[in-house]
């Protein structure tokens, strides 16, 4: 099957359960009728659009008229909005109104380009926000903000200046409870999902994986520790190194960094210039900048990997976690963001705060292997039990039910 063809609904019976795909028929039913906007900013790269191009088909295919729109901008603009990005998880950035100025003139002109006429508008991080100005144009319309990344802790400078913006929507989605604000509005707790039938996910056979990984040259001579996430400072590539280099004192293992390129963020050839700086050549350390579609790849280096590494230092949620527990890969990440809600102590994998303790990690796995299989079967239950790809659709569905009454409080764990 392509990766642009999603399958039908029936193909998640056996894995999700019959009650489930019944469950989203019923609830779809309720909504007959009923137009679905999603806008973000890109169609490839990062984990909101992989979300979109598998749950747009299957909204489709429940009846729903559904479309996806993104918004366009310049390079400076794009500067702008990954400084955005990480000053919203923390990062102290410094910003001019010039920049404030820019991020509203490109949004505006979006708002102009793109046809908002639905009865839910879904807007996904801080990118679209300016489009919400439009929502007196469309007075029976529902707007939902769906804020996918840590602003737990955001920087107040841009928090501030954002906050008009988000306080115009009727509700806000969050990925866990820490990330909610103090907002007189409604806030709904959505984890994101994987899409267990796609290319990144679906089960391979073995000869698949001993051919991609002989296409990517990567040696099967030793236990492979893999990251797969962007180049991004944020997920602690550089980290990663220094502790694999403290595991190989001890335990002979190889390191593969996989990452890829977003059309919204232009930090990732910086980013990759300075890990392979820290690398220097390491002939253990295997660095691979990914196209957008190399989903079969990155199945295969997760499912030939002994460990997965996730070692972010903020995080929204990390779906690079739940896709290599599905595998039932052990993991060992960072407990921030999402992260904790997928990766359950010494019970689906370990949680770490630091390089030693990665390092410590990853040579406790290598070491043990029945212990890191018993964390990757117990994984694997974990993320069918509570982010697959049909929870998520049966969570935005109920949202768009509940939505239609303002003056409610809802909260949606996903389990």
């Amino acid at each position: 099957m392509p990766e642009n063809a999603t399958a039908t609904l029936a193909a998640y019976e056996p894995i999700a359960g019959k009650s489930v795909v019944d469950e989203l028929r019923q609830l779809a039913g309720r909504l007959a009728g009923k137009r679905i906007l999603m806008v973000n900013s890109t169609r490839k790269g990062g984990g909101v659009a992989e979300i979109l191009i598998r749950m747009v088909p299957l909204l489709a295919e429940l009846g729903l008229e559904v479309r996806w729109e993104v918004v366009e901008g310049s390079e400076p603009y794009y500067k702008v909005t990954k400084k955005f990005h990480n000053a919203l998880h923390g990062a102290a950035e410094l910003f001019t109104q010039e920049m404030f100025d820019l991020f509203l003139e490109v949004g505006r002109a979006n708002a102009k380009r793109i046809p908002l006429e639905a009865d839910f508008v879904f807007i996904h991080d801080p990118q679209p926000l300016p489009l919400v100005e439009m929502r007196k144009r469309h007075p029976s319309s529902r707007w939902v903000w769906r804020c996918h990344i840590d602003v737990s802790r955001p920087n107040q400078a841009v928090w501030r200046f954002l906050q008009p913006f988000i306080l115009q929507f009727d509700a806000a989605i969050y990925s866990t409870p820490a990330f909610a604000q103090p907002l007189k509005m409604r806030q709904v707790l959505i984890p994101p999902s994987i899409d267990p039938l796609s290319d990144k996910n679906r089960d391979l056979p073995q000869e698949e994986i001993d051919a991609v990984m002989r296409r990517l040259e990567i040696p099967r001579d030793r236990p492979i520790v893999t990251q797969v996430s962007r180049f991004d400072r944020l997920k602690d590539p550089v980290g990663v190194i220094e502790a694999f280099k403290r595991v190989r004192r001890s335990v002979k293992c190889r390191l593969v960094l996989a990452g890829g390129p977003a059309t919204d963020d232009p930090e990732a050839e910086e980013v990759l210039g300075l890990v392979r700086e820290q690398a220097k050549g390491n002939p253990e350390i295997h660095l691979l900048m990914l196209p957008p579609d190399s989903n079969i790849e990155i199945n295969a280096l997760q499912r030939a990997s002994a460990v997965v590494v996730q070692k972010s230092l903020r995080e929204g949620f990390g779906l690079t976690v739940s896709e290599a527990l599905w595998k039932g890969r052990p993991v060992v990440a960072s407990a921030v963001g999402g992260i904790p809600l997928q990766v359950k102590h010494h019970h689906s994998g370990l949680l770490v705060h630091s390089v030693e303790g990665a390092a410590y990690a990853i040579r406790q796995l290598l070491g043990n292997p029945a212990y890191a299989q018993r964390l990757g079967e117990n994984g694997r239950e974990h993320v069918r039990e509570n982010f697959l790809l049909t929870r998520h659709l049966v969570d935005y569905l109920l949202t768009c039910l509940t939505t239609q009454y303002a003056d409610e409080t809802i909260f949606l764990d996903g389990s």
